[in-house]
């Protein structure tokens, strides 16, 4: 085998590939998280964009839910609004996660912006066109927190995932060359 060619090892056997020309990218991760980005905006877009905001009806049960919490060893400060917000970090971290493995490598500086913008759209919508609802700027920076989180997490997944794959595909090549 000389520098510049590698053998496969496919059953056929015989078909080389040479240094440099890549192997085509797989598409699956473009795919799942693209899905994936369409199906949590759907649900945030329903849960943010709905006339009534979703506790509506109920303030008893999330009263009683913040009372086990209490006693379970959630500090007493944690109130409603603290409730709230945290669950507004939470509602855009599978958000961020997706779109960051989405968007290019190169590209994912782009969640900085998209992320705010996202929120910052859904709460003017609010001010705009729903009377019951309460646009405030403590949402974006509880939406975009949560996005840039999940953001942050797929960096670091992708980094693992991309240090794993050199790893296999270089003890791949030596084993072969040492064969």
């Amino acid at each position: 085998m000389t520098g510049d060619e590698l053998s496969t090892m496919s059953e056929g056997g015989g078909a080389k590939l040479r240094r440099g020309t890549p192997p085509p990218r797989s598409r699956m991760r473009l795919v799942v998280s693209l899905i994936g980005l369409a199906l949590c905006g759907a649900l945030v877009l329903l849960a943010t964009l709905s006339p009534l905001p979703l506790d509506t009806g109920y303030g008893a049960s999330i009263e009683r839910f913040l009372r086990v919490a209490h006693r379970h060893g959630v500090p007493g400060w944690f109130e409603y609004r603290e409730l709230e917000f945290s669950a507004n970090i939470l509602m855009f971290v599978p958000i961020g996660f997706l779109l960051a493995l989405a968007l290019p490598r190169r590209g994912v500086w782009a969640v900085i912006l998209l992320i705010p913008a996202f929120s910052g759209a859904i709460e003017l919508f609010q001010a705009e066109f729903l009377s019951a609802r309460f646009a405030s700027i403590w949402d974006v920076l509880a939406n975009t927190s949560g996005g840039y989180g999940g953001a942050i997490a797929a960096v670091l997944l992708r980094a693992v995932v991309a240090s794993r794959d050199r790893r296999i595909i270089d003890r791949a090549l030596w084993e072969r060359g040492a064969g």
